[in-house]
């Protein structure tokens, strides 16, 4: 009887080992599966695979190429550079509202209406991406048409694109509110947990509000405003749906000389060519392409993974945490 207890005792361990092991065996599974299947084109394109452009027009091209010799020249930087505008310039956006937000929340507000502030942001952070895209094509896309595109501009640049509402300028606009929830909710967890004690040291010795909240209790808070701020930038990489319905879906290269122009183009992040593009798997090299862009943000997911656990080990490291 006392074995069989000692046995049970040590049943919760050995489920939880055997599903960390099935977990990490699915991860390297998928790892290995998709650069599998993109193996072809980046050995075909090699360093040039990130280095050139043409995208849209290389995936007309594999797919109108004949089976026995599919077309394997494909360029990524226009989805990269798609990806990195949109995602940065949304991340920038958010972090400016959803930190002052969950300011407001913890330090503004009252018990009662911080709560009620609390339980919307928590709402529009499980609002599906889907609705944030048809909210996107509703309204967004609409009122930048209006305030930016005039009939003597889309003559101008015709050359260089077709203006539409649907460009770089509204997939950052639906991006940003699409992380703005989940920052303001981390951050808002972030402040809540800097020690009451700092604050009333502040208080002590006579800081107004705005210096506490500046000095004591921000910097107190900056780990985890900076993990919130890295999970917003890994969301919106990955956000494909809601991105796919704005943005224009052309992979184009940014022209110097058009300055803020360049906004007003259409673009293609990573994740939404994935699925403009699904149409046309099956034929040449698409395939390949297709998951050389999963590859793509599989990396670049990993770099943002390792990235923050070397930032939170500074940061510890810094604050005397960590020796």
């Amino acid at each position: 009887m006392g074995k069989a207890k000692k046995y049970f005792g040590f049943l919760p361990e050995i489920i939880i080992y055997i599903l960390s092991a099935v977990s990490i065996a699915v991860i390297v599974f998928i790892f290995i599966f998709i650069f599998y299947r993109a193996m072809p084109v980046i050995i075909e394109n090699g360093v040039s695979l990130v280095t050139t452009g043409g995208f849209d027009r290389q995936i007309d091209e594999s797919f109108n190429s004949p089976d026995g010799e599919p077309m394997m020249q494909f360029g990524l930087l226009g989805l990269i550079f798609g990806t990195a505008v949109t995602t940065f310039s949304a991340v920038i956006l958010a972090a400016v509202i959803g930190i002052g937000a969950a300011i407001i929340i913890c330090e503004y507000s009252s018990k009662k209406v911080s709560q009620v502030l609390v339980s919307v942001v928590q709402i529009l952070a499980s609002v599906p991406s889907v609705i944030f895209g048809l909210i996107g094509i509703i309204t967004v896309v609409p009122i930048i048409e209006r305030l930016f595109v005039t009939d003597d501009m889309q003559l101008e640049y015709l050359e260089y694109f077709q203006m539409t509402g649907r460009n770089i300028l509204a997939a950052t606009a639906v991006l940003t509110f699409m992380i703005v929830p989940t920052l303001v909710s981390l951050t808002a967890n972030a402040l809540r947990s800097v020690p009451n004690a700092y604050k009333e040291t502040g208080y002590t010795f006579g800081m107004s509000k705005f210096r506490v909240i500046y000095k004591i209790i921000i910097p107190g808070a900056r780990s985890g405003i900076i993990a919130g701020v890295i999970l917003a930038v890994g969301r919106g990489i990955g956000e494909a749906i809601a991105v796919s319905m704005v943005c224009g879906g052309l992979g184009l290269l940014p022209q110097a000389s058009l300055g803020f122009v360049n906004y007003l183009a259409p673009t293609l992040p990573l994740a939404p060519a994935i699925i403009n593009k699904s149409e046309a798997m099956g034929a040449g090299a698409v395939d390949s392409a297709l998951f050389a862009c999963g590859a793509v943000l599989l990396i670049i997911g990993s770099l943002l993974s390792i990235g923050s656990k070397v930032i939170e080990k500074y940061i510890r490291k810094a604050e005397g945490y960590d020796k």
